[in-house]
């Protein structure tokens, strides 16, 4: 009888079946997946941080325009502003007056004729960065315009319309807000029967 030639298997480091390569290549999948995961998470940090520093300039220009809106209300609250005349330059908040023109182009900024307002203790220098007494600057100072619209329609109160601008920490961040304000002197009981 002849006898049969034993047959040899390979076998694996541990004594089991080979393995090939098997556990490698799940490793490398493994570690794929995971630096992909991190790279996902490192840039979405980057972009959360980048929004977030977006609204805050957003709403610090947004500030600093009502600011200047709220001051050219409150200029129209303290006498008789009249009608105005017609405005054509930039000037001073101490030169605010009533305009008789429409602004031109009130989402161009800076406005060629408008009267800046600079609010206690804002830091304005171009550049933005940090001020010296640690608060971040603004790009610019705000600035404001008044323009007379007319009477009412009871003839009883001036209608005036105040815009007004505001800069962030760059001059890409502005806002431009606007208010339809009517001066009278007239009281009314609101309260009694008509």
């Amino acid at each position: 009888m002849k006898r049969a030639a034993p047959r040899l298997q390979a076998v694996g480091p541990t004594g089991g079946p080979p393995t090939r390569g098997f556990v490698m290549i799940v490793g490398m999948i493994f570690l794929t997946v995971v630096l992909m995961l991190g790279i996902a998470l490192f840039r979405s940090s980057g972009l959360q941080e980048r929004i977030a520093g977006n609204t805050r300039e957003k709403a610090r220009a947004l500030e600093a325009a009502q600011s200047a809106l709220q001051y050219g209300e409150w200029w129209l609250q303290q006498s008789d502003r009249g009608t105005g005349a017609a405005c054509n330059s930039v000037k001073t908040a101490a030169q605010l007056e009533a305009c008789s023109n429409a602004l031109a182009t009130p989402a161009t900024l800076p406005w060629s004729a408008r009267f800046d307002y600079r609010p206690p203790a804002m830091t304005v220098a171009a550049g933005g960065g940090l001020a010296g007494n640690g608060d971040i600057n603004y790009q610019a100072q705000p600035g404001l315009y008044v323009q007379y619209l007319g009477l009412t329609l009871d003839a009883q109160s001036l209608l005036y319309q105040v815009t007004a601008f505001g800069y962030g920490g760059s001059a890409s961040t502005a806002a431009v807000v606007q208010s339809t304000f009517q001066v009278g002197s007239q009281i009314k009981d609101l309260g009694a029967d008509q």
